[in-house]
Protein backbone atom coordinates (compact mmCIF):
# COMPACT_ATOMS: atom_id res chain seq x y z
CA UNK A 1 0.00 0.00 0.00
CA UNK A 2 2.45 2.28 0.72
CA UNK A 3 4.25 1.50 -2.64
CA UNK A 4 1.01 2.84 -4.35
CA UNK A 5 0.79 5.79 -2.56
CA UNK A 6 4.65 7.07 -2.90
CA UNK A 7 3.83 6.23 -6.78
CA UNK A 8 0.72 8.09 -6.73
CA UNK A 9 2.58 11.12 -5.34
CA UNK A 10 5.74 10.75 -7.34
CA UNK A 11 3.27 11.17 -10.50
CA UNK A 12 1.80 13.75 -8.97
CA UNK A 13 4.76 16.04 -8.74
CA UNK A 14 5.50 15.44 -12.28
CA UNK A 15 1.63 16.35 -13.42
CA UNK A 16 1.19 19.81 -15.34
CA UNK A 17 -2.38 20.59 -13.31
CA UNK A 18 -3.22 23.60 -15.54
CA UNK A 19 -1.94 21.63 -18.57
CA UNK A 20 -4.07 18.41 -17.64
CA UNK A 21 -7.46 21.03 -16.61
CA UNK A 22 -7.00 22.25 -20.49
CA UNK A 23 -6.80 19.16 -22.16
CA UNK A 24 -10.17 17.80 -19.92
CA UNK A 25 -12.22 20.48 -21.99
CA UNK A 26 -10.96 18.58 -25.54
CA UNK A 27 -11.28 14.89 -24.30
CA UNK A 28 -13.02 12.70 -21.68
CA UNK A 29 -9.92 12.10 -19.47
CA UNK A 30 -11.74 9.39 -17.93
CA UNK A 31 -12.39 7.69 -21.39
CA UNK A 32 -8.68 7.77 -22.29
CA UNK A 33 -7.68 6.39 -18.80
CA UNK A 34 -10.41 3.57 -19.13
CA UNK A 35 -9.07 2.95 -22.92
CA UNK A 36 -5.14 2.71 -21.99
CA UNK A 37 -5.69 0.43 -19.03
CA UNK A 38 -7.12 -2.41 -21.28
CA UNK A 39 -4.11 -2.16 -23.96
CA UNK A 40 -1.52 -4.80 -23.48
CA UNK A 41 1.98 -3.92 -23.78
CA UNK A 42 2.80 -3.94 -27.39
CA UNK A 43 -0.72 -1.29 -27.90
CA UNK A 44 1.25 0.63 -25.13
CA UNK A 45 4.52 0.76 -26.89
CA UNK A 46 2.87 1.43 -30.16
CA UNK A 47 0.67 4.53 -28.33
CA UNK A 48 3.91 6.07 -26.62
CA UNK A 49 5.44 5.73 -30.28
CA UNK A 50 2.88 7.39 -31.90
CA UNK A 51 2.52 9.90 -29.07
CA UNK A 52 6.27 11.14 -28.78
CA UNK A 53 7.08 11.01 -32.55
CA UNK A 54 9.46 7.26 -32.54
CA UNK A 55 12.29 6.54 -30.22
CA UNK A 56 13.39 10.26 -30.41
CA UNK A 57 16.29 9.59 -32.71
CA UNK A 58 16.30 10.96 -35.84
CA UNK A 59 16.03 8.42 -38.52
CA UNK A 60 19.23 7.96 -41.19
CA UNK A 61 17.85 7.89 -44.57
CA UNK A 62 20.01 7.06 -47.06
CA UNK A 63 21.92 8.98 -49.43
CA UNK A 64 19.68 10.04 -52.87
CA UNK A 65 21.70 7.41 -55.19
CA UNK A 66 20.38 8.23 -59.21
CA UNK A 67 23.11 6.04 -60.26
CA UNK A 68 21.80 2.88 -59.26
CA UNK A 69 23.53 0.34 -60.90
CA UNK A 70 26.86 1.66 -59.99
CA UNK A 71 27.58 3.30 -63.86
CA UNK A 72 29.80 5.84 -62.98
CA UNK A 73 32.00 3.10 -61.13
CA UNK A 74 32.73 1.78 -64.68
CA UNK A 75 34.54 4.70 -65.37
CA UNK A 76 38.23 5.74 -64.64
CA UNK A 77 39.79 6.95 -61.79
CA UNK A 78 41.03 9.99 -64.11
CA UNK A 79 37.32 10.20 -65.20
CA UNK A 80 35.81 9.92 -61.87
CA UNK A 81 38.07 12.95 -60.67
CA UNK A 82 37.06 14.76 -64.64
CA UNK A 83 33.04 13.93 -62.98
CA UNK A 84 33.66 15.14 -59.90
CA UNK A 85 34.88 18.30 -60.81
CA UNK A 86 32.45 19.25 -63.15
CA UNK A 87 29.48 18.02 -60.71
CA UNK A 88 30.85 20.64 -58.32
CA UNK A 89 31.61 23.47 -60.55
CA UNK A 90 28.01 22.78 -61.67
CA UNK A 91 26.37 22.92 -57.74
CA UNK A 92 28.43 25.94 -57.23
CA UNK A 93 28.25 28.00 -60.65
CA UNK A 94 25.53 27.23 -62.12
CA UNK A 95 22.22 25.81 -60.11
CA UNK A 96 22.29 28.88 -58.10
CA UNK A 97 21.77 31.48 -60.96
CA UNK A 98 19.57 29.31 -63.73
CA UNK A 99 16.29 30.15 -62.37
CA UNK A 100 16.72 33.72 -62.47
CA UNK A 101 17.80 33.61 -65.97
CA UNK A 102 15.56 31.08 -66.87
CA UNK A 103 12.81 33.28 -65.61
CA UNK A 104 13.36 36.24 -67.66
CA UNK A 105 14.55 34.44 -70.74
CA UNK A 106 18.37 35.71 -70.86
CA UNK A 107 21.53 33.71 -70.93
CA UNK A 108 24.66 34.24 -67.72
CA UNK A 109 27.68 35.30 -70.15
CA UNK A 110 29.34 35.61 -66.74
CA UNK A 111 29.75 31.86 -66.83
CA UNK A 112 31.46 31.38 -70.46
CA UNK A 113 35.38 32.08 -69.58
CA UNK A 114 34.34 29.48 -66.42
CA UNK A 115 32.91 27.14 -68.72
CA UNK A 116 36.32 27.72 -70.80
CA UNK A 117 38.06 27.07 -67.74
CA UNK A 118 36.82 23.31 -67.36
CA UNK A 119 38.51 22.46 -70.89
CA UNK A 120 35.93 20.38 -71.84
CA UNK A 121 34.67 21.74 -75.31
CA UNK A 122 34.84 19.84 -78.34
CA UNK A 123 35.80 17.22 -75.88
CA UNK A 124 36.17 13.80 -78.24
CA UNK A 125 38.21 15.58 -81.29
CA UNK A 126 41.74 15.11 -81.58
CA UNK A 127 44.34 18.51 -81.80
CA UNK A 128 43.24 21.90 -82.37
CA UNK A 129 43.21 22.42 -77.85
CA UNK A 130 40.83 19.60 -77.84
CA UNK A 131 41.23 16.47 -75.31
CA UNK A 132 40.54 13.59 -77.75
CA UNK A 133 38.58 12.22 -75.34
CA UNK A 134 36.13 9.29 -75.26
CA UNK A 135 32.64 9.68 -76.33
CA UNK A 136 31.51 7.28 -73.18
CA UNK A 137 32.91 10.53 -71.47
CA UNK A 138 31.77 13.18 -73.27
CA UNK A 139 28.22 12.06 -72.94
CA UNK A 140 27.96 11.47 -69.36
CA UNK A 141 29.59 15.66 -69.51
CA UNK A 142 26.46 16.10 -71.44
CA UNK A 143 24.43 14.22 -68.87
CA UNK A 144 25.76 16.20 -65.99
CA UNK A 145 25.05 19.34 -67.63
CA UNK A 146 21.39 18.44 -68.26
CA UNK A 147 21.30 17.30 -64.52
CA UNK A 148 21.65 20.81 -63.00
CA UNK A 149 20.36 22.80 -66.21
CA UNK A 150 19.37 21.42 -69.63
CA UNK A 151 19.69 25.01 -71.48
CA UNK A 152 23.56 25.11 -70.46
CA UNK A 153 23.57 21.64 -71.80
CA UNK A 154 22.14 22.66 -75.11
CA UNK A 155 24.34 25.55 -75.33
CA UNK A 156 27.26 23.54 -74.75
CA UNK A 157 26.17 20.85 -77.32
CA UNK A 158 25.54 23.46 -79.72
CA UNK A 159 28.86 24.95 -79.30
CA UNK A 160 30.63 21.85 -78.57
CA UNK A 161 29.09 19.13 -80.94
CA UNK A 162 27.13 20.66 -83.67
CA UNK A 163 29.19 23.93 -84.92
CA UNK A 164 32.32 22.76 -83.76
CA UNK A 165 31.39 19.15 -84.64
CA UNK A 166 30.74 20.28 -88.55
CA UNK A 167 34.07 22.12 -88.92
CA UNK A 168 35.78 19.35 -87.61
CA UNK A 169 34.12 16.53 -89.88
CA UNK A 170 33.36 19.11 -93.08
CA UNK A 171 36.24 21.83 -92.59
CA UNK A 172 39.07 22.30 -94.29
CA UNK A 173 42.60 22.07 -92.38
CA UNK A 174 42.81 25.91 -92.63
CA UNK A 175 39.42 25.95 -90.96
CA UNK A 176 39.93 24.04 -88.72
CA UNK A 177 42.97 25.95 -87.17
CA UNK A 178 41.41 28.99 -87.13
CA UNK A 179 38.45 28.32 -85.82
CA UNK A 180 38.18 25.18 -83.56
CA UNK A 181 41.08 26.24 -81.04
CA UNK A 182 39.29 29.75 -80.76
CA UNK A 183 35.96 27.65 -79.93
CA UNK A 184 37.12 25.59 -77.90
CA UNK A 185 38.18 28.06 -75.14
CA UNK A 186 34.81 30.13 -75.94
CA UNK A 187 36.86 32.89 -77.77
CA UNK A 188 34.05 32.03 -80.49
CA UNK A 189 30.97 31.32 -80.46
CA UNK A 190 29.12 28.87 -82.82
CA UNK A 191 25.75 28.16 -83.78
CA UNK A 192 24.28 25.91 -86.68
CA UNK A 193 21.68 26.50 -89.11
CA UNK A 194 19.49 23.57 -90.29
CA UNK A 195 15.92 24.00 -89.18
CA UNK A 196 13.92 26.37 -91.21
CA UNK A 197 10.53 27.97 -90.41
CA UNK A 198 8.51 25.31 -92.61
CA UNK A 199 10.99 22.39 -92.53
CA UNK A 200 12.27 20.94 -89.28
CA UNK A 201 13.15 17.50 -89.09
CA UNK A 202 12.31 16.34 -92.96
CA UNK A 203 15.38 18.72 -93.85
CA UNK A 204 17.11 15.72 -95.82
CA UNK A 205 14.43 16.21 -98.65
CA UNK A 206 12.94 19.54 -97.94
CA UNK A 207 15.21 21.95 -97.53
CA UNK A 208 14.38 25.42 -98.64
CA UNK A 209 17.29 27.55 -97.88
CA UNK A 210 19.36 28.03 -101.09
CA UNK A 211 22.84 28.99 -102.43
CA UNK A 212 24.61 29.76 -105.52
CA UNK A 213 28.10 29.84 -106.78
CA UNK A 214 29.28 33.26 -108.01
CA UNK A 215 32.09 35.05 -109.52
CA UNK A 216 32.13 36.43 -105.83
CA UNK A 217 31.67 33.52 -104.19
CA UNK A 218 28.21 32.19 -102.86
CA UNK A 219 25.00 33.57 -102.76
CA UNK A 220 22.79 32.25 -99.81
CA UNK A 221 18.84 33.06 -99.67
CA UNK A 222 16.26 31.85 -96.88
CA UNK A 223 15.30 31.54 -93.38
CA UNK A 224 16.40 29.31 -90.62
CA UNK A 225 14.50 29.09 -87.41
CA UNK A 226 14.95 27.94 -83.78
CA UNK A 227 19.07 28.49 -83.89
CA UNK A 228 20.15 27.97 -80.56
CA UNK A 229 23.29 30.72 -79.88
CA UNK A 230 22.16 32.61 -82.96
CA UNK A 231 21.75 35.93 -81.20
CA UNK A 232 25.17 36.14 -79.83
CA UNK A 233 27.34 33.60 -81.91
CA UNK A 234 30.30 35.27 -84.13
CA UNK A 235 29.69 32.36 -86.87
CA UNK A 236 26.73 30.21 -87.71
CA UNK A 237 27.38 27.09 -90.02
CA UNK A 238 24.53 27.51 -92.39
CA UNK A 239 23.50 24.23 -94.44
CA UNK A 240 21.78 25.44 -98.13
CA UNK A 241 20.66 23.47 -101.28
CA UNK A 242 22.76 24.26 -104.42
CA UNK A 243 20.46 25.53 -107.14
CA UNK A 244 23.45 24.52 -109.33
CA UNK A 245 23.56 20.74 -108.71
CA UNK A 246 20.64 20.16 -105.98
CA UNK A 247 23.02 18.64 -103.15
CA UNK A 248 22.87 20.28 -99.64
CA UNK A 249 26.32 22.62 -99.38
CA UNK A 250 27.77 23.78 -95.90
CA UNK A 251 29.02 26.95 -95.08
CA UNK A 252 30.56 29.19 -92.27
CA UNK A 253 28.96 32.73 -91.61
CA UNK A 254 30.29 35.26 -90.01
CA UNK A 255 28.06 37.83 -88.13
CA UNK A 256 28.84 40.85 -89.62
CA UNK A 257 28.55 39.35 -93.35
CA UNK A 258 25.84 41.43 -95.41
CA UNK A 259 22.72 39.72 -95.73
CA UNK A 260 22.86 37.98 -92.32
CA UNK A 261 20.14 38.98 -89.78
CA UNK A 262 19.37 37.34 -86.76
CA UNK A 263 15.97 37.86 -84.64
CA UNK A 264 15.59 36.54 -81.09
CA UNK A 265 12.67 33.79 -81.28
CA UNK A 266 10.54 35.26 -77.76
CA UNK A 267 7.69 33.60 -75.64
CA UNK A 268 8.98 30.10 -75.70
CA UNK A 269 8.10 28.03 -72.96
CA UNK A 270 10.92 25.53 -72.56
CA UNK A 271 15.12 26.03 -72.65
CA UNK A 272 14.53 29.76 -71.78
CA UNK A 273 18.12 30.69 -71.53
CA UNK A 274 18.69 29.15 -74.82
CA UNK A 275 18.96 32.26 -76.88
CA UNK A 276 17.09 30.83 -80.22
CA UNK A 277 17.30 32.99 -83.27
CA UNK A 278 15.50 33.55 -86.48
CA UNK A 279 18.14 33.82 -89.40
CA UNK A 280 17.12 35.55 -92.66
CA UNK A 281 19.25 35.65 -95.03
CA UNK A 282 19.53 38.32 -98.12
CA UNK A 283 21.35 37.98 -101.52
CA UNK A 284 24.34 36.99 -98.46
CA UNK A 285 27.57 36.42 -100.35
CA UNK A 286 29.82 34.09 -98.62
CA UNK A 287 33.54 33.75 -100.50
CA UNK A 288 34.25 30.60 -101.44
CA UNK A 289 37.08 30.04 -98.50
CA UNK A 290 34.18 29.53 -95.86
CA UNK A 291 32.45 27.09 -97.40
CA UNK A 292 32.87 23.46 -96.20
CA UNK A 293 34.96 21.59 -98.91
CA UNK A 294 33.54 18.24 -96.89
CA UNK A 295 30.10 18.96 -96.71
CA UNK A 296 28.70 17.80 -99.88
CA UNK A 297 25.52 16.36 -99.94
CA UNK A 298 22.86 15.55 -96.67
CA UNK A 299 25.40 12.45 -96.00
CA UNK A 300 27.95 14.76 -94.74
CA UNK A 301 25.15 16.42 -92.67
CA UNK A 302 23.77 13.21 -91.03
CA UNK A 303 27.51 12.35 -89.99
CA UNK A 304 27.09 15.53 -88.06
CA UNK A 305 23.85 14.87 -86.53
CA UNK A 306 24.58 11.36 -85.66
CA UNK A 307 27.14 12.16 -83.22
CA UNK A 308 25.27 15.13 -81.48
CA UNK A 309 21.89 12.68 -81.59
CA UNK A 310 23.67 10.68 -79.49
CA UNK A 311 24.24 13.49 -76.94
CA UNK A 312 20.82 14.32 -77.11
CA UNK A 313 19.86 11.30 -75.38
CA UNK A 314 22.75 11.61 -72.98
CA UNK A 315 21.22 14.94 -72.15
CA UNK A 316 17.66 13.50 -71.70
CA UNK A 317 19.61 11.59 -68.93
CA UNK A 318 20.55 14.19 -67.54
CA UNK A 319 17.57 16.53 -67.41
CA UNK A 320 15.19 13.00 -65.76
CA UNK A 321 17.73 12.91 -63.41
CA UNK A 322 17.85 15.91 -62.06
CA UNK A 323 14.25 15.56 -61.94
CA UNK A 324 14.11 12.66 -60.07
CA UNK A 325 16.88 13.67 -57.44
CA UNK A 326 14.77 17.20 -56.49
CA UNK A 327 11.81 15.34 -56.53
CA UNK A 328 12.98 12.24 -53.89
CA UNK A 329 14.89 14.81 -52.00
CA UNK A 330 11.20 16.92 -51.46
CA UNK A 331 9.67 13.96 -50.52
CA UNK A 332 12.04 12.95 -48.01
CA UNK A 333 11.05 16.72 -46.63
CA UNK A 334 7.91 17.51 -47.58
CA UNK A 335 5.45 15.43 -44.51
CA UNK A 336 1.71 15.30 -44.49
CA UNK A 337 -0.14 13.89 -41.22
CA UNK A 338 3.17 13.95 -39.34
CA UNK A 339 5.26 11.81 -41.70
CA UNK A 340 7.52 12.36 -44.43
CA UNK A 341 5.71 11.52 -47.94
CA UNK A 342 8.01 9.70 -48.98
CA UNK A 343 6.96 6.99 -46.38
CA UNK A 344 3.22 7.21 -48.21
CA UNK A 345 3.10 3.62 -50.81
CA UNK A 346 1.84 5.68 -53.58
CA UNK A 347 4.67 7.89 -53.66
CA UNK A 348 6.96 5.05 -53.60
CA UNK A 349 5.71 4.05 -56.33
CA UNK A 350 6.03 6.65 -58.06
CA UNK A 351 9.86 6.72 -57.07
CA UNK A 352 10.75 3.40 -57.92
CA UNK A 353 8.89 4.24 -61.51
CA UNK A 354 11.22 6.88 -62.03
CA UNK A 355 14.39 5.28 -61.13
CA UNK A 356 13.25 1.85 -63.08
CA UNK A 357 13.08 4.35 -66.66
CA UNK A 358 16.42 6.43 -65.58
CA UNK A 359 18.61 3.70 -64.61
CA UNK A 360 17.19 2.06 -68.16
CA UNK A 361 18.10 4.56 -70.15
CA UNK A 362 21.54 4.92 -67.89
CA UNK A 363 22.47 1.56 -69.08
CA UNK A 364 21.07 2.29 -72.75
CA UNK A 365 23.10 5.36 -73.26
CA UNK A 366 26.18 3.58 -71.61
CA UNK A 367 26.66 0.93 -74.64
CA UNK A 368 25.59 3.42 -77.18
CA UNK A 369 28.87 5.94 -76.37
CA UNK A 370 30.90 2.30 -76.41
CA UNK A 371 29.44 1.15 -79.55
CA UNK A 372 30.80 4.99 -80.67
CA UNK A 373 33.99 4.44 -79.00
CA UNK A 374 34.42 1.08 -81.19
CA UNK A 375 33.42 3.03 -84.48
CA UNK A 376 30.02 0.81 -84.34
CA UNK A 377 27.25 3.42 -83.71
CA UNK A 378 25.29 3.80 -86.52
CA UNK A 379 22.01 6.38 -87.18
CA UNK A 380 20.04 3.82 -86.03
CA UNK A 381 21.32 3.17 -82.91
CA UNK A 382 21.55 7.08 -82.08
CA UNK A 383 17.85 6.95 -83.33
CA UNK A 384 16.54 4.29 -81.23
CA UNK A 385 18.35 6.32 -78.13
CA UNK A 386 16.94 9.65 -78.89
CA UNK A 387 13.34 8.43 -78.99
CA UNK A 388 13.69 5.79 -76.32
CA UNK A 389 15.08 8.22 -73.82
CA UNK A 390 13.27 11.60 -74.14
CA UNK A 391 10.19 9.44 -74.04
CA UNK A 392 11.02 8.20 -70.49
CA UNK A 393 12.33 11.87 -69.70
CA UNK A 394 8.53 13.44 -70.13
CA UNK A 395 7.48 10.69 -68.22
CA UNK A 396 9.71 10.64 -64.97
CA UNK A 397 9.60 14.75 -65.49
CA UNK A 398 5.53 14.21 -64.90
CA UNK A 399 6.23 11.68 -62.24
CA UNK A 400 8.80 14.29 -60.34
CA UNK A 401 6.10 17.12 -60.65
CA UNK A 402 3.17 14.70 -59.34
CA UNK A 403 4.63 13.71 -56.13
CA UNK A 404 5.55 17.38 -55.05
CA UNK A 405 1.77 18.67 -55.77
CA UNK A 406 1.50 22.06 -56.10
CA UNK A 407 4.82 23.11 -55.23
CA UNK A 408 6.13 21.43 -58.31
CA UNK A 409 5.08 23.99 -60.65
CA UNK A 410 7.29 26.71 -58.84
CA UNK A 411 10.78 27.23 -60.36
CA UNK A 412 12.00 27.17 -56.75
CA UNK A 413 11.28 23.75 -56.04
CA UNK A 414 13.48 23.21 -59.88
CA UNK A 415 11.08 20.20 -60.90
CA UNK A 416 8.75 23.13 -63.14
CA UNK A 417 11.97 23.63 -65.57
CA UNK A 418 12.83 20.19 -65.78
CA UNK A 419 9.16 19.29 -66.66
CA UNK A 420 9.33 22.39 -69.10
CA UNK A 421 13.03 21.83 -70.74
CA UNK A 422 11.82 18.00 -71.50
CA UNK A 423 9.51 18.77 -74.07
CA UNK A 424 11.90 20.58 -76.31
CA UNK A 425 14.59 17.87 -75.73
CA UNK A 426 11.73 15.63 -76.93
CA UNK A 427 11.95 17.64 -80.29
CA UNK A 428 15.13 18.78 -81.42
CA UNK A 429 17.46 16.96 -83.67
CA UNK A 430 14.46 14.79 -85.17
CA UNK A 431 11.13 14.32 -83.70
CA UNK A 432 10.02 11.11 -82.24
CA UNK A 433 8.37 10.16 -85.52
CA UNK A 434 11.40 10.54 -87.43
CA UNK A 435 13.75 8.74 -85.60
CA UNK A 436 11.25 5.67 -84.55
CA UNK A 437 11.02 5.76 -89.17
CA UNK A 438 14.91 5.42 -89.26
CA UNK A 439 15.14 3.14 -86.62
CA UNK A 440 11.65 0.70 -88.48
CA UNK A 441 13.97 1.16 -92.06
CA UNK A 442 16.56 -0.27 -90.26
CA UNK A 443 15.15 -3.15 -88.25
CA UNK A 444 12.03 -3.77 -91.50
CA UNK A 445 14.38 -2.89 -94.60
CA UNK A 446 11.54 -0.27 -96.08
CA UNK A 447 11.41 2.84 -95.98
CA UNK A 448 8.42 4.58 -94.70
CA UNK A 449 9.37 8.06 -95.31
CA UNK A 450 6.61 10.01 -97.56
Amino acid sequence: MLDKIRNILKLLKSVDFEQLNKISKKVDLGAVLGAVSKMDEKQLQMAMKMLTGGSGRKKELPPINADFYGMENKLSAEDQALLLKIRTFLETEIKPLVNNYWLHDEFPFEIIPKLAALNICGYTFEGYGCAGGKSLMDGIIAAEFGRIDPSIATFLGVQSGLAMGSIYTCGSEEQKNEWLPQMQQFKKIGAFGLTEPEVGSGAAGGLTTTCQQTADGWVLNGQKKWIGNATFSDITIIWARDLGDGEVKGFIVKKENPGFHVEKIKGKMALRIVQNGLITLTDCVVPEADRLPHANSFKDTAKVLQMTRAGVAWMAVGCARGAYENALEYTLKRKQFGKPIASFQLIQNHLVEMLSNLTSMQTLVFRLSELQDEDKLRDEHASLAKVFCTLRTRDIVSRAREVMGGNGILLEYNVARFLADAEAIYSYEGTKEINSLIVGRSITGFSAFV
